[in-house]
């Protein structure tokens, strides 16, 4: 059962020592999961031209940079595919085998193929490494949520949860962090993607497996993470569907709008006649840093204002908030050209499309019984990458390589109103116990 407390007091009132250890734990393995995605944002701009110009010799810059866009969306969505691939693998051995071995084998399954990342001589390469880290990735996510909602109690879960995810902003500064020391010289960069198999040590000394696991384990044994159960079952099957367009918009906004402010910081920076030597390393700064410590504190935020207002109000704001915002900064400070409104606005651009994302795993867990929980959680959040892919492969890449950057970015950002429409069909999940 998951623990309960009659009078919680402040949220943080009767959490043990072992369940603050559970969180350090699974946000330490969120972080390093979030840095092996981001280490591809952070470095595909040298990355790419790199491998392209080695397989196309003799070719004109400009058809370098035409190929860079196309591929840089579709080596996204790559990632997409395998992410969702693995989530679905890991989260139902999650929920048959237990949280922990799993999460073990998912954390060395994204540090042993990003590290590997760095002998890639050709883009074939990079893809099929880029899925296997993704499938890592995938996997990690649902364990660790799954595990985090198992383990705190009734009136702390909606933080500890949002404190979980929000934990993946630390993997993007990570990130940008290794970008900018390594600089072009982007392979080792992805040689850091190793340290966080050590991760794996600390695992397996110090987590248990959750009471509620166990008792499920004895008796449902063979309905452990069956798909079967999570689709055949109505009940479990819309909160499956329903939740995984949820993830749907988020990722794909995400990849195809959030991290574009990279890509919005260099373009005005061009057109303001920025030193070209700097414009590189000030967009990293300006997404990196600027924009991710924003969405570091919508990430943190959501926790509380889901346990104050309920998920699907919390949910339906922040979508909404996010979609005005991405048509602001993509045109506000273009037409006043001022690179500093950019930089004060892209906080609030990040608060609001990163912040959403901190929710899942706040949401995702609570629609599911123990004996599904990973399963149904993992199904959510990795099928939302599948169904992402095809907007990054096909739209995302063709509006970014027809339209200006500006007006792609805001048509892509019309996806966060089609979230609103997908909460009218899920339900709210406030103050209730975990199903069983």
């Amino acid at each position: 059962m998951t623990p309960t407390s009659p009078h919680p007091g402040r949220w943080y009132h009767g959490v043990s020592r072992y369940q603050w250890l559970v969180l350090v734990v699974a946000s330490l393995g969120w972080v390093f999961d979030a840095f092996e995605g981001q280490i591809y944002n952070i470095t595909r701009g040298d990355m790419l031209p790199d491998l392209l110009e080695a397989a196309n010799p003799g070719a004109a810059p400009a058809a370098i940079q035409s190929l860079t866009k196309i591929w840089g969306e579709r080596l996204l969505g790559i990632f997409l595919i395998g992410g969702t691939l693995g989530g679905w693998i890991f989260s139902s051995l999650a929920d048959q085998w237990g949280r922990k071995p799993v999460m073990a084998l998912t954390i060395l399954f994204y540090s042993v193929f990003s590290g590997i990342t760095a002998f890639a001589t050709e883009l074939w390469q990079v893809g099929a490494l880029r899925f296997l880290v993704a499938m890592g990735v995938g996997g990690e996510w649902a364990v660790g949520a799954a595990l985090v909602a198992e383990v705190f109690p009734r009136h702390a879960r909606e933080r500890a949860g949002g404190i979980f995810h929000a934990a993946s902003v630390g993997g993007v500064w990570l990130a940008a962090a290794a970008g900018l020391v390594v600089g072009t010289q982007w392979r080792y960069a992805y040689l850091v993607g190793i340290l966080p198999a050590l991760l794996v040590l600390w695992v397996r000394v110090s987590i248990r497996e959750p009471d509620s696991w166990r008792e499920a384990k004895e008796a449902k044994g063979d309905r452990m993470g069956s798909f079967r159960e999570l689709l055949g079952d109505p009940r479990w099957r819309a909160r499956a569907l329903g939740g995984a367009m949820l993830a749907m918009v988020g990722l794909a906004t995400f990849w195809g709008v959030a991290v574009a402010g990279q890509n919005l910081a260099e373009d005005l920076l061009r057109k303001l006649n920025a030193p070209a030597a700097e414009i590189s390393n000030r967009a990293k700064i300006a997404f990196g840093f600027v924009q991710t410590t924003g969405g570091f504190l919508g990430q943190l935020a959501m926790g509380p204002l889901c346990a104050w207002y309920g998920r699907r109000r919390t949910f339906a704001a922040m979508h909404l908030a996010a979609f005005v915002m991405t048509l602001v900064v993509c045109w506000v400070p273009a037409y006043f050209a001022s690179y500093g409104l950019l930089l004060c606005l892209l906080p609030v651009f990040g608060f609001f499309a990163q912040g959403i994302h901190s929710g899942y795993a706040v949401y995702f867990p609570e629609l599911f019984p123990t004996h599904l929980r990973a399963t149904g959680a993992g199904f959510c959040f990795n099928t939302g990458r599948i169904l992402a892919a095809p907007v990054l492969i096909w739209v995302s890449a063709w509006m970014k390589a027809t339209f200006s950057l500006p007006v792609a970015i805001s048509m892509l950002g019309s996806l966060f109103l089609v979230g609103l429409v997908v909460l009218l069909f899920l339900p709210e999940t406030k103050g209730q116990d975990l199903p069983e």
